[in-house]
Order: structure tokens, then sequence, then C-alpha cells
């Protein structure tokens, strides 16, 4: 079993409570990171701490293990006169001034609504994981 400070690979689909697949490893390289260093989410560092090479789970974990939930700071509204407003529509992804990432939900003559929460915050995430390799 992996500990702290160790490197593992490992091959993962990650899906949400619907069914829909978010993302995989499928027919790329196994994802690498060191156990207990922060690089991967709380509850995916946790369950690959149980496995064993070769062997595999399925683990579903609620948003504070995942990518926590929405915080209502992260959704503001810019005035739309500072911004491109033409030219965004809902669900485009922008860069906000500080270089964050977010995106668009909102659209009205008035002002654009954008929020630069996770993605996947605020969602259960469920993944099937194999453990490839330690060290």
């Amino acid at each position: 079993m992996p500990t702290d400070g160790d490197r593992v690979s490992v091959h993962y689909k990650g899906s949400l409570d619907d069914g829909s697949m978010f993302d995989s490893s499928e027919g790329r390289d196994p994802l690498t990171f060191v156990i207990g260093s922060g690089q991967v989410i709380t509850g995916f560092d946790t369950a690959a701490r149980q496995l064993g090479v070769g062997k595999s789970m399925t683990v579903r974990m609620e948003a504070a293990d995942a990518y926590g939930e929405k915080n209502p700071e992260l959704i503001f509204e810019v005035p739309v006169e500072l911004s491109s407003a033409g030219k965004l529509k809902v669900g485009d992804k922008v860069e906000l001034a500080n270089g964050a990432p977010a995106e668009v939900t909102v659209v009205t003559k008035e002002a654009i609504t954008v929020d630069a929460n996770h993605p996947l915050s605020g969602q259960a995430l469920t993944f099937d994981i194999q453990l490839v390799s330690i060290g």
C-alpha cells in the first residue's frame, strides 16, 4: 500500500451522479502523483492509499473531498461596459483580470455574471481507480 511521499501511477475514470463521465486516463498514460503532496483532490489521494499494485476500487466522494462546495464569493457580476459583452454568451470560458479562469453564467443588457468556482465544485464524484505502480 502506498504511503506519504510515494510516487504512484493510476488509471482512472471519473463520473458524476448522473452517470456522465467527466474525465478518464483511458487511451493515455496513467496519472502519476505523490501521495500526500496535495497534487490531487483529497478523496482521490485517500482512495489511492488503499490499493495494492494491480488492485482497483470504485469510490464516491462528496464535494468536500473533491473540489469543495461552490463559493458564492466566486460568483459575481461585471458591468457590461467593462466586458466584451456583445461577444460573450452563457457557457463561454473567460480569464479574469487576475488570470483566474471563470465561466459566463448569465448575460443581460446591464451585466455579465461569471462563476470562478472549479467546474466540478459542489458535486459528488465517483472514480474507478486502478493502481498501476508505486515508485
